[in-house]
């Protein structure tokens, strides 16, 4: 009867495991998919060119990479817009902070979250690229 309930530690830590699998940079996945949005679209590019086998990562890089390029691209064009653009600007910050939030912690949970629009080019972007 004692082997029994160390078969079930071992299935569940065997689950535990794969749920947060290694990836080719010796990091956990889900902690992997946290770093990819902790700096923007730069710590998304960084992880798009180092991680070469984890989908996942790869996936919260490159959806990382667009979000928040996509932002930072807006914010300069918009700041060139006299009266307008100081409001937009000031309706973007609070918006990219809360996103930022969002996406880490749902790649921490180990969540391939896919946002509306750029969820989808990322998958995209990916299948193109290959590995």
């Amino acid at each position: 009867m004692e082997e029994e309930p160390n078969q079930k530690v071992s299935s569940e830590s065997e689950k535990e495991s794969e749920k947060n699998q290694k990836s080719s940079t010796g990091l956990e996945e889900n902690v992997g998919g946290l770093l990819a949005y902790l700096l923007g679209f730069i710590s998304g590019v960084v992880f798009l060119l180092i991680e070469k086998e984890n989908d996942n990562i790869r996936f919260h890089a490159m959806q990382s990479v667009l979000v928040f390029g996509g932002f930072f691209v807006l914010s300069l064009v918009v700041n060139f817009i006299p009266i307008v653009g100081i409001i937009i600007s000031l309706l973007i910050a609070p918006l990219t902070l809360v996103l930022w939030i969002f996406l880490m912690v749902k790649a921490y949970q180990g969540e391939r979250y896919h946002l509306p629009i750029t969820g989808k080019m990322a998958e995209e972007q990916l299948r193109k690229i290959g590995k």
